[in-house]
């Protein structure tokens, strides 16, 4: 992807101008209380066990706590499956984040920006690997540069990186307490693999925080006889809970690997895999990316073999739609010939 188009659809990347450590700040308190009052509740002491409570005796005593609310529940909940979720899983993908190059003038950058809903964007010498920093929006817009010819590398600002195998609450606490909003995740290889901000982080306990300047991002469609349109880059369990169906775990994160891994190759639109008693069909592609898959309530294909390890709800027939695909391919060469 060009880091100098301006036109990249992408998923929230940074918040909007209002910073979202205000946002933030009492949102992490509200998590703290909580898990303080569940403690109380339970009949221990949160100062005293802040070091050695272990996640099974806290979860034992949210459920035989009978004052908590729904609300509450679910909260503390999330707070157990962020401690256990790696990076890797809500990250925002390095295709859709929107790069500068750090040799683009302070004026060609400003125009990028401005055609983005983000409010910091990463900037890199070279390649997408190669990230030195960031810079925000008002960083572009300062009266103070009059020489609009100055490249926006000369602006950049320290930016923090993060292994992908780093969890969320430990991460989302450190970007807390060092004053974080951006951080560069980092794959195995030392490559980018994307980014995650504050805002992504505290999404991950309490929802989507919305405002005039987010992009509508619609992951899941409801159509017509049962149909669900998602976005290919819907990670396992956002998929099951939009579905119901539950995927097997593999090398992927997301709807679109799933089917690319059971493919083994790159599809084309109009392929499609079985899994949960539906057929998964892409819908749409961008480029050599799955961006919307079809899920239909279609019983599955005669024949296939269910991989092993599979389980209720998994993967049942497998690339039946490429098969197909591609006898067609050959039928119509052979014709030809």
């Amino acid at each position: 992807m060009d880091p100098m188009e301006p036109r990249q659809p992408v998923s929230p990347q940074a918040g909007p101008p209002q910073p979202p450590r205000r946002v933030a700040r009492p949102l992490v308190w509200l998590l703290s209380k909580s898990t303080d009052l569940a403690v109380r509740l339970g009949g221990g002491d949160p100062q005293a066990l802040r070091e050695e409570i272990t996640a099974d005796r806290m979860r034992a005593m949210v459920a035989g706590n009978t004052q908590l609310t729904t609300e509450e529940r679910a909260l503390i909940e999330e707070v157990f499956a962020a401690g256990e979720r790696p990076l890797r899983e809500v990250l925002v993908p390095r295709t859709e984040v929107v790069f500068l190059d750090a040799t683009l003038p302070l004026s060609t950058a400003a125009r990028i920006a401005a055609a983005t809903p983000h409010s910091r964007f990463p900037v890199c010498r070279d390649s997408h690997d190669e990230v030195i920093g960031f810079v925000h929006i008002r960083d572009l817009l300062v009266p103070e540069v009059a020489d609009r010819s100055v490249p926006v590398g000369e602006l950049v600002r320290p930016v923090l990186y993060l292994p992908a195998s780093q969890l969320v609450l430990p991460v989302l606490s450190e970007m807390r307490r060092e004053g974080h909003h951006l951080a560069i995740v980092m794959d195995e290889y030392g490559g980018t693999a994307g980014i995650v901000t504050l805002e992504d982080l505290v999404e991950e306990l309490i929802g989507d925080i919305r405002d005039e300047y987010d992009v509508k991002d619609v992951q899941a469609r409801r159509l017509r006889d049962g149909v669900v349109e998602v976005d290919g880059l819907l990670n396992l369990d956002d998929f099951a809970a939009e579905t119901g169906i539950r995927l097997p775990v593999g090398p992927y994160e997301t709807v679109a690997g799933h089917i690319m891994a059971v493919l083994g190759q790159v599809p084309a639109e109009g392929d499609w895999v079985e899994a949960g008693g539906s057929r998964l069909a892409v819908a749409r592609m961008d480029g050599r990316r799955i961006e919307r898959v079809r899920v239909s309530p279609n019983p599955p294909a005669r024949g296939g073999v269910p991989p092993d390890g599979g389980e209720t709800g998994s993967v049942e027939t497998a690339a039946v739609g490429a098969a197909t695909r591609d006898a067609d391919t050959q039928d119509a060469a052979s014709s030809e010939a």
